[in-house]
């Protein structure tokens, strides 16, 4: 099929979207829901069963390509290519660097993070397979485990995010293309990306992104339901989680209609000036000469480690760690991918491939490590130096492994429960901001790249989104939602790396010799052609 003849309907219940996707989607998303709903137990024991056969077959698949994104965006940032700006040659950016920043880092990781930023570290202070086992709950376990977890938080994911992202900026907005994932493959299928080659790889991109932000939107809503029931008493429990999953995805269908340079940004913002002031108060009202002391510890340890923990497989056959942890983070950084990918492009148009690489990689590298860093240290200095109770805390409930901590940092009531509050305040503000990214891309999905795409389709896709969430809840809660990011994340994996060998050839075709990457890059060429010129006229006449 043709670009030039590829039309969505004008009119209708349809009108404005592509009616394959969005049937397509709302088909197997409504599937889905059905599935679970009938019979929970069943659905679960089929999801596990799917988990542990790519944890226990498909690890080795899941780290190499890991890997591979991590060392292919660096090289392109160091490359020729890196000049090249994702727009034209003229654009600016549409965004000031903080208002980037924090969009990107909001809709990526802002509400796992405070999920896990204690309870991660903590399960790893107590056993992992990288410490012998007269090692748990030492100094070296400490330092191990902090490792671990600004490991799956670090540079791996991030890497992921800047390819898609950049495979989606460089062809929509530099070769015209729709900003939609099929556009990835335009270098290798050509004008058949507007038929069914096309319609797979986004109804495979809108599955992923369903399940990535269902996984996180539960995780934040056990977290705020252990947030209120710390603060005002309320119990914790599948009902009430599933009550704050259906007001929240109200309030988040609101914001997306509001679209991005508004709700969006404004959210977005507001997340990061509250998560400045929770790290601040942090360092003030805890261990602050050892918090501070660890985060250089901890980005040395990092780096050092980063590349034998990238290529790492438990040789273990019967090992269950790594499944359920570096395996079950990137499963869900995979699914989160065209999510994240396509909301990172939208976002940065008129950034040239080194900035945004760059800016990509180590700006939300650095701001995560930090955080885990912060929350993390705290709990393990509560545990080995102080009262303890950290430990107890997370293995009895790992939502409440925050507030434990603030409660055991010692400090006036008042001010533990200042904390508490911008705590719970902050998962609110995450849960909108990631929701309504999410609805906003899988419209924009389903309206071939439009950025404005139609109001009823964002106000349906904003209550399927909590609607999925709700169901893993209720269908396993926390090992439900990590299973649905390992299995979603599977086949979209192999549309990234087609993807990616799309991206490489068009940059490849864009640098033949004769073709011109930048117009300062002209201007140097011809200098320097000039000055060889000049060079062998002298060399000519003093023969």
């Amino acid at each position: 099929m043709n670009k030039n003849n590829y039309t969505m309907p004008k009119t209708g219940i349809l009108a404005g979207v592509d009616p394959v996707m969005a049937i397509g989607s709302g088909l197997l998303v409504m599937a889905f829901v059905l599935f679970t709903i009938v019979d929970p137990e069943y659905a679960n024991s089929l999801y596990a069963t799917a988990k542990d056969f790519i944890a226990a077959e498909l690890a080795w698949y899941y780290i190499g390509i890991m890997s591979f994104f991590l060392f292919f965006s660096m090289w392109l940032a160091l490359s020729r290519y890196g000049d090249i700006r994702l727009g034209k040659d003229t654009d600016k950016p549409e965004f000031s660097i903080f208002a980037w920043f924090s969009m990107l880092f909001g809709a990526g990781i802002g509400i796992g993070i405070l999920f896990w930023s204690v309870a991660e570290p903590m399960f790893h202070f107590q056993s992992n397979p990288l410490i012998g086992s007269g090692a748990q709950q030492t100094a070296e376990a400490a330092q191990i485990a902090m490792r671990i977890a600004i490991f799956h938080w670090g540079l791996h994911g991030w890497a992921l995010f800047a390819v898609i992202g950049l495979v989606l900026a460089y062809f929509s907005y530099r070769k015209g293309l729709p900003l939609s994932i099929r556009s990835g493959l335009y270098s290798i299928f050509g004008d058949r990306i507007y038929g069914p080659i096309g319609h797979a790889a986004d109804l495979l991109a809108v599955f992923g992104t369903v399940f990535g932000i269902a996984t996180s939107l539960g995780l934040g809503a056990q977290q705020m339901n252990a947030g209120l029931s710390y603060l005002i008493g309320i119990d914790v429990s599948t009902t009430n989680q599933v009550i704050l999953i259906a007001v929240l995805s109200i309030v988040a269908t609101a914001s997306v209609l509001t679209g991005v340079n508004k709700g969006i940004r404004i959210l977005s913002e507001l997340n990061m000036q509250l998560t400045v002031l929770m790290l601040v108060l942090f360092v003030i009202f805890g261990p602050t000469s050892y918090v501070l002391g660890s985060f250089f510890t901890n980005i040395g340890d990092y780096m050092f480690h980063a590349v034998e923990l990238g290529f790492w497989v438990d040789p273990d056959p019967e090992g269950q760690w790594q499944g359920w942890w570096t395996i079950f983070y990137w499963g869900w950084w995979i699914a989160w991918s065209p999510f994240c990918g396509i909301f990172i492009a939208r976002i940065s148009k008129g950034r040239t491939i080194r900035q945004f690489i760059l800016g990509v990689l180590l700006a939300p590298t650095l701001l995560a490590a930090l955080w885990i860093t912060i929350f993390g240290n705290t709990a393990i200095f509560i545990e080995m130096y102080g009262n303890g109770g950290i430990v107890e805390a997370v293995n009895k409930d790992t939502t409440m492994a925050l507030f434990t901590t603030i409660e055991l940092m010692g400090n006036h009531a008042l001010i533990t429960t200042i904390m508490a509050a911008i705590c719970t305040i902050m998962l609110v503000t995450y849960f909108v901001t990631s929701a309504d990214s999410a609805t906003l891309v899988i419209c924009t999905l389903l309206s071939m790249g439009s950025e404005n795409p139609p109001a009823r389709f964002r106000v349906f896709w904003g209550f399927a989104v909590g609607g999925v969430s709700a169901v893993l809840l209720i269908a396993g809660g926390l090992k439900a939602l990590q299973t649905a990011s390992i299995v979603a994340a599977l086949p979209f994996s192999v549309i990234i790396i087609m993807a990616t060998y799309g991206l490489y050839k068009s940059l490849r075709a864009e640098a033949l010799p004769g073709r011109i990457l930048h117009p300062e890059r002209k201007k140097l060429e011809t200098e320097e052609s000039s000055n060889i010129d000049a060079s062998t006229v002298a060399g000519e006449s003093s023969k």
